[in-house]
């Protein structure tokens, strides 16, 4: 990428441009300048703009949403709807904060989730309420048995109905955000905001009605029936339906991370994580068919028991993101994208965020130390991205494009690094020292004086040197890894720029080849 001809003095300040224009060669794609995200070029008709097809989405979310509302105010009257919409919303948040946890390793984006939600809550749960309306009504009036008609609705239309509406944002995600559903905890996450959007909404019919029913029998406040439903659906059961759909989302992680030769194993295994998602919702349904205390004999020989399995899934799948960054990361840490110590300080939650701290509280202002913060938060996630890309690829699960993601990936590693590689390098040496590190009191700051151009920590580079010393430890002894901008880190001053940070020939030793193209 440099050319040698030209003198050292002037190499290095051109170094920047020519860096993005063959990243602008290679990928097709415009690295906006300062804002460390990465635009492909995109051109065609209207609809295949992203805003277009944003607000399309926004619009319907909306009309289902007031639709749904009409219907269940309609049902529940103004003040039942009030009292279920106060009750319905208390584990809400708790729901939402635990399948966020879960994904702490790789944050999926918020309009994901977000989109998730309300297309439970709105959308799956407009088509739920009129589908099962219409096929109760229909069954009663071809029985002329009204009784058998709800249970027959409870127990085989309900969960059918209930669960495809539901599995349809799994989907779509699936299907139109690829690159950010990529295993078994994004599909985990991604059905259970959806059915914790769908209960929700639910959940606000439920005790709507029950309250309704209390005011009939002239109670007031909160009497029996309300407080029943209150207990079975909000106290007992409120992982009911996230349960449910998250099997589906098992199916549609595991067929993510499938070989991409394995078609039917691609397709059979979403279908059969809603076909159990449609039999254990049918199950809960109708335990009330096993006599008195079915349903207390189904909660805890079916419901605890799955709700354990599916947990202790969700959690190994966690720790083996981690572990595949552990194995994963040193072959680039090898090449020098990384240095030695980053690989096993991204292995281990507790350095991450101990990462975050030290670049959060080593800055001089509160707003740079928020930035800082957040831009070592979004190296973790793209290195977290990056190992995950180079084990799918290890097993078949990636397309032609594999090399494209992987440079755009190592792309934003090396616009966060001057802030990142620091704080994690020093993260590592902390965990190294146990009891070296307390949150609250103060820490040496990472590598001494700053990043090896004698600056402090976050004033950036000296005048005139872009990148200063890049990556040094600030105790004048250089970093053993290669800078990213054309000059090895701790080659002598006044020397040609090395090689930069994409070069031509395999940089990232033997390329991946699929199993049926590998030799025996």
């Amino acid at each position: 990428m440099s050319d040698p001809s030209v003198q050292p003095q002037q190499a290095r300040p051109a170094v920047p441009v020519l860096h993005e224009r063959r990243l602008d060669e290679v990928l097709g794609a415009a690295p906006e300048r300062g804002g460390g995200r990465y635009r492909p070029r995109r051109v065609g008709m209207v609809w295949r703009s992203k805003v277009f097809r944003a607000g399309a989405v926004i619009l319907t979310l909306v009309l289902c949403g007031l639709v749904i509302l009409a219907l269940v105010r309609e049902q529940t009257g103004p003040e039942g709807f009030l009292v279920g919409l106060g009750l319905a919303v208390l584990p809400v948040p708790l729901l939402m904060a635990a399948f966020r946890w879960l994904d702490r390793v790789e944050p999926g984006p918020w309009r994901n989730l977000l989109f998730s939600f309300a297309w439970g809550a709105c959308a799956a749960a407009l088509v739920a309420i009129i589908a099962n309306s219409f096929a109760t009504r229909w069954i009663a009036t071809a029985t002329a048995d009204p009784a058998s008609a709800d249970t027959l609705g409870a127990t085989v239309i309900a969960p059918v109905v209930e669960e495809s509406a539901k599995a349809a944002a799994v989907l779509l995600i699936f299907l139109f955000r690829r690159r950010e559903f990529s295993g078994v905890v994004d599909g985990v996450v991604v059905a259970g905001f959806t059915a914790t959007g769908f209960a929700f909404t639910e959940n606000i019919l439920y005790l709507g009605n029950a309250f309704g029913e209390d005011q009939q029998l002239g109670s007031t406040g909160f009497a029996s029936v309300t407080a029943g439903t209150f207990f079975v659906r909000i106290v007992m059961s409120p992982f009911a339906h996230p349960l449910f759909t998250v099997l589906t989302g098992l199916g549609f992680g595991f067929a993510a991370i499938s070989a991409r030769r394995h078609r039917a194993r691609r397709i059979a295994l979403p279908v059969l994580g809603l076909l159990l998602a449609m039999g254990l919702h049918a199950l809960w349904n109708g335990s009330s068919a096993f006599g008195p205390y079915g349903f207390y004999a189904v909660y805890g020989i079916v419901m605890v028991p799955a709700f354990g399995l599916v947990t202790w899934l969700a959690i190994w799948s966690r720790q083996r993101e981690l572990r595949t960054l552990a194995a994963e990361l040193p072959v680039y840490a090898a090449a020098g994208w990384l240095s030695p110590a980053e690989p096993a300080a991204l292995s281990s939650m507790r350095a991450r965020g101990m990462a975050r701290d030290l670049a959060r509280h080593w800055q001089p202002d509160r707003t740079r130390g928020r930035a800082a913060a957040r831009a070592v938060a979004e190296y973790e996630s793209f290195a977290t991205s990056l190992a995950g890309l180079r084990r799918r690829a290890r097993h078949g699960a990636v397309g032609a494009d594999f090399g494209a993601r992987e440079r755009e990936l190592l792309h934003h590693l090396w616009r966060r690094r001057e802030v990142a590689a620091p704080a994690l390098d020093h993260a590592a040496r902390l965990l190294a020292r146990p009891g070296a590190h307390r949150h609250g009191h103060p820490v040496p700051p990472p590598y001494g004086t700053g990043y090896g151009n004698g600056r402090p920590y976050g004033s950036g580079p000296a005048p005139g040197q872009p990148y200063g010393q890049p990556f040094g430890y600030g105790n004048g002894r250089p970093s053993p890894y290669p800078s990213p901008y054309g000059r090895a880190t701790g080659q002598t001053p006044g020397t040609p720029p090395g090689p930069g940070p994409f070069p031509p020939a395999q940089p990232y030793g033997e390329p991946y080849r699929s199993r049926t193209d590998r030799q025996p």
